[in-house]
């Protein structure tokens, strides 16, 4: 296997971990109106049960920076897919709270793992005219693991021990991700810096012939060279690199606190307190669900055309009209139908757009020298958001209301909007040498 069939084969293996990063998220939403009462929850015992996982994913995160410039992005994404396979069947067979968020902050140490590898590895393996559309398709997977996760919430929800269920179907993506990542090889810049550049040409030579090996090496050693040797943390924030570490940590702050996943992790739950009853709410969450995985290939087919600035622009206008009519929705007390419709409105224009800009900026924004601990730093970085996001939801929308919660989240969309103008640059069509040229002046 070589050419574009190995080079989409070694991308598709590697983005499974999208789909577990999703799946693991989104899971918890259907089980929470279960898991609350079986373990006497109050609203803030609930926002730790379900943003435990995300403790976890922000140590996962700012951990595999420095592991993965250490051991390389295969290894660690092995060791990751069993931490997945053993958080499961952990949280399925928990019998105390303890045991529960222990297992779930096991699950999120690979969340967060993942969230760095994956992406950094498709950039770092695709050529630079699709490398936009493979890095988006890790997030059609995080959509498509967040679908599926409303699905089996939906299906298992009248079956007896339904949320422990739940929890262990994610064992069977598990061991499937964990086959996988046998078969693929290392990332050829990160054998280039490990002085093992045959190899590293072998393999680009596998991706994309002799010519493309040889323009990627010449790229590759010419940005090390001029980057000088590694400095650990203090590189990070050497001067050059400041304006590029900055943008991508406000990037990384307001993914979050945007409200993306206060509906991902909380749908059944907005629902519920809109009006309906249990069923339709998980039924409509899996219908928001469809909408996220459906609008997500909007970005597969146009990022690489349309590019990451647009779609920011897009994205973050779309969001600031949605939340608005959200928080009205609340205000004036409308019909469940009309909530849903503009939680599906939002969720598309974050599907279509952020999401996928942001994992995609993120994965090829940073220099070589630096990109293992810079992705693992911006991960870092909207980790501990979307922990402090999810653990105070519940408290702040039982206290505020949903008007007030909602308008919060629109004005973040418009801030968000004018970082995007004032500060981002259009990295579309650009090697990762090229773009880091960008930045450093």
């Amino acid at each position: 296997m070589k050419g574009s069939t190995y080079l989409w084969f070694i991308s598709m293996v590697a983005t499974i971990g999208g789909l577990m990063f999703g799946f693991d998220v989104g899971i918890i939403s259907g089980a929470v109106p279960f898991i609350q009462p079986y373990f006497g929850w109050n609203e803030l015992q609930l926002g730790w049960g379900v943003s435990s996982i995300l403790f976890g994913a922000i140590v996962g995160a700012f951990a595999t920076g420095t592991l993965t410039e250490k051991y390389g992005r295969k290894s660690l994404l092995i060791s990751v897919a069993l931490f997945f396979a053993i958080s499961c069947a952990g949280m399925a067979l928990a019998r105390s709270q303890a045991g529960f968020i222990s297992f779930r902050v096991l699950g999120g140490l690979a969340v967060g793992s993942v969230s760095v590898l994956s992406p950094m590895y498709v950039a770092e393996v695709a050529p630079r005219r699709i490398r936009g559309t493979l890095v988006t398709i890790y997030q059609l997977a995080i959509t498509f693991g967040i679908l599926v996760s409303y699905i089996v919430n939906y299906v298992l929800h009248d079956v007896e021990n339904n949320w422990r269920w739940m929890f262990a179907t994610g064992l069977i993506p598990s061991i499937i991700f964990f086959t996988g990542l046998i078969f693929i090889p290392e990332s050829p810049r990160w054998l280039v810096k490990a002085g093992k550049k045959e190899k590293a040409r072998g393999i680009l030579e596998r991706i994309g012939g002799a010519e493309f090996a040889g323009s990627e090496l010449k790229e590759i050693e010419l940005s090390l060279q001029q980057a000088g040797p590694g400095g650990g943390i203090r590189t990070l924030f050497a001067k050059k690199y400041r304006k590029v570490i900055f943008l991508g940590l406000l990037l990384a702050v307001f993914v979050q606190i945007t409200g993306i996943n206060t509906v991902v992790d909380y749908a059944p739950k907005i629902l519920m307190t809109a009006g309906l009853e249990i069923k339709n709410a998980l039924l409509q969450t899996s219908l928001i669900g469809l909408v996220n995985f459906a609008f997500t290939f909007i970005a597969v087919w146009l990022i690489d055309k349309l590019g990451r600035k647009t779609f920011y622009t897009i994205g973050s206008s779309g969001m600031a009209a949605t939340l608005l009519m959200l928080a009205a929705a609340f205000y004036f007390e409308a019909s469940p139908i009309f909530t849903t419709i503009c939680i599906m409105l939002f969720i598309a224009f974050f599907a279509s757009c952020i999401g996928p800009a942001f994992w995609t900026l993120v994965s090829e924004m940073f220099p070589n020298r630096i990109r293992g601990q810079a992705v693992a730093l911006a991960s870092f970085t909207q980790w501990v958001f979307t922990f402090l996001v999810v653990l105070f939801f519940p408290y702040v929308l039982d206290a505020l209301g949903g008007a007030a919660t909602f308008l919060f989240l629109a004005i973040m969309s418009a801030i968000q909007l004018l970082i995007v103008q004032v500060y981002l640059k259009e990295t579309k069509g650009k090697s990762l040498e090229e773009i880091e040229k960008l930045w450093i002046e």
